[in-house]
């Protein structure tokens, strides 16, 4: 099996367990930053996020030493070499949450109508949560902070999501400001699959609408043009009855 096949072989059946850790991580970044627990618990919480963050970087190896042009690998997944160590700054280990991102995406290429809807939403949510909690993960402590709480920080993330920016509540921090570029881009690009998405399917309408109109039209000259021979055949005979009676 050639390299390219087998890359695609294991990014295939990758792909789900890598979501599935993950959901299993924004949970467990959750606990941590919303409801601290005791030292125990905590270091089992620290325990599972490591071993997730494992489980990426051992994907992302695996991943290159597959590809068949491992520079050229390389240079085109630069975001998934952030996912692995970007994640050492604590707010931006969210990143590995760009694979569910990644998914909602594949998943809204194929889906239209009703399911557009669904998955969208899916990422809007994520994107937002998961801003929401690495901003105020890294902002509330800090004196005179405008995010000192978990809401003001979810009204954060909708504003910058939307580019509407009211400046009511705003990031000190460079780690934060990071946060609110990766948002506004990541707010962006989901508005863009939604626009390709409903334009493709648009056009797909107006292309069926048109083909039925096309197949009407020609059904009818057909008909038009049978009652036009019928006629003349009818017009034939009675100039032959006519000149023979």
């Amino acid at each position: 099996m050639r390299s390219e096949e087998r890359l695609q072989r294991f990014e295939r059946y990758a792909e789900w367990p890598l979501a599935a850790a993950a959901l299993v991580f924004l949970v467990v970044f959750s606990v941590q930053v919303l409801a601290p627990r005791p030292p125990r618990e905590a270091h089992i919480l620290w325990l599972i996020d490591w071993s997730i963050w494992g489980m990426f970087i051992v994907d992302y190896v695996i991943r290159l030493y597959l590809a068949p042009n491992r520079w050229r690998w390389f240079w085109h997944h630069l975001i998934d070499f952030g996912i692995v160590t970007l994640p050492l700054i604590r707010p931006l280990r969210l990143l590995r949450l760009i694979v569910l991102i990644e998914l909602l995406q594949k998943a809204v290429g194929d889906a239209f109508r009703g399911r557009l809807l669904v998955y969208t939403t899916s990422g809007v949510v994520l994107l937002i949560y998961s801003a929401s909690l690495a901003v105020y993960d890294k902002e509330h402590n800090l004196p005179g902070a405008t995010i000192n709480s978990f809401g003001k920080a979810l009204w954060w993330s909708i504003t910058t999501a939307t580019t509407v920016g009211y400046g009511d509540v705003y990031p000190l921090t460079n780690t934060g400001r990071v946060i609110a570029v990766l948002l506004m881009l990541g707010g962006i690009g989901l508005v863009g699959v939604v626009t390709a998405a409903l334009a493709s399917w648009i056009i797909e309408r107006v292309a069926e609408e048109d083909a039925e109109n096309q197949a009407a039209t020609v059904a009818h000259i057909e008909e038009l043009r049978d009652e036009i021979r019928a006629l003349t055949r009818e017009l034939k005979e009675g100039l032959n009855n006519d000149r023979h009676p």
